[in-house]
């Protein structure tokens, strides 16, 4: 599987792993750094799981057991010497415009996946001060498997290449942990819901999920609490209102419906003019909901004018200014010919 939109499936890929490819992928790994192949290659069902094996000092996978993380050997230092070859190849122009075209392309919806993964581990695993530093120090020696799509896709993954055996693992299992004796490989994800900007996005259930049961919650990019998404069928003006988290609040509100908010919340217009209607309504710790309700001046096919709600800044004082505000103007330059 080659090219962007062959890496970016490996990103987004859900479902049992390859774990014969994959494991296959870590030996070659290990042969190409120069080092050992792992004694043992160990299964985990989530990164949360694999901390758990890590993590556990006198469990049986014990930093005296595993020996020191290779990381550094195995990814990278291959990785360092590719780009540095490219880049002396291309010249720092060429290279940017093939980073542009490939990785470029991934970069900020996996690393922004990557990034809500290692949050999510932090807060569910960490109790303390002592028990975070362990929990990221851990998280240094990972290999992102299908989540270093992105750079992988910089270069030549084939046969016989240096990055050929991380490619392997990458397109058939998740993050990985290598050590000297050990092997640690994740399977990916069960689950996996995004939104068209590529940020984890589900309103009925877990937005990533492993098959563990490890899952990441989030609405249109926020993360909310699991039991958070159940009661949004549920929701009330007075209930909105009552939220005390201001971003939570917010994920309310949009689900909701602004113009249904304004509607059922005791809203009064405060402004009219040519361009529509300005409504205004506070909401306890948090700045005012403003919309201004335009209707469309070019009839429907059925001979109907369809109306519109437009959610504008707080200070907004007229419906001209927020009209104008939508369009990056100021209110005494908007002047449309034609308003539509």
């Amino acid at each position: 599987m080659h090219g962007v939109d062959g890496w970016r499936a490996v990103a987004a890929a859900t479902g049992p792993a390859d774990r014969a490819a994959a494991e296959a992928g870590v030996r070659l790994g290990y042969r190409t750094a120069g080092l050992p192949e792992p004694e043992r290659i160990v299964w985990a069902d989530s990164p949360r799981a694999a901390l758990g094996l890590l993590g556990d000092s006198d469990g049986p996978w014990g930093t005296d057991v595993r020996g020191r993380s290779v990381r550094e050997a195995v990814r990278s230092a291959p990785w360092a010497a590719e780009r540095a070859r490219c880049h002396e190849l291309l010249g720092p122009r060429g290279w940017g415009r093939r980073w542009a075209l490939t990785g470029g392309r991934l970069w900020e919806n996996t690393e922004r996946l990557a990034g809500r993964i290692r949050t999510g581990l932090v807060e569910e695993q960490a109790g303390d001060t002592a028990e975070e530093a362990e929990v990221r120090l851990l998280l240094l020696d990972a290999v992102l498997g299908q989540h270093d799509a992105a750079w992988l896709c910089a270069f030549d993954t084939g046969e016989g290449t240096p990055l050929e055996g991380l490619a392997a693992v990458a397109r058939a299992a998740g993050w990985w942990w290598p050590y000297e004796r050990l092997a640690v490989l994740c399977e990916r994800p069960v689950e996996l819901h995004r939104d068209e900007a590529g940020r984890l996005d589900r309103g009925d259930g877990p937005a990533l999920a492993f098959p563990d049961g490890f899952a990441l919650y989030a609405w249109r990019g926020m993360p909310v609490p699991a039991d958070f998404l159940a009661g949004l069928d549920a929701l009330t003006p007075e209930r909105i209102r009552d939220e005390e988290n201001a971003e939570l609040r917010r994920v309310m509100l949009e689900h909701y419906g602004y113009e249904r908010y304004l509607a059922e919340s005791g809203a009064e217009p405060v402004h009219r003019d040519g361009t529509g209607v300005l409504w205004r309504t506070p909401l306890p710790g948090d700045e005012d909901v403003v919309m201004v309700e335009v209707v469309n001046s070019t009839p429907e096919p059925d001979g109907t004018s369809r109306t519109y709600w437009l959610r504008v800044p707080p200070d907004t004082r007229t419906a001209r200014q927020g009209v104008a505000w939508t369009f990056g103007l100021d209110a005494e330059v908007y002047s449309p010919v034609r308003e539509t």
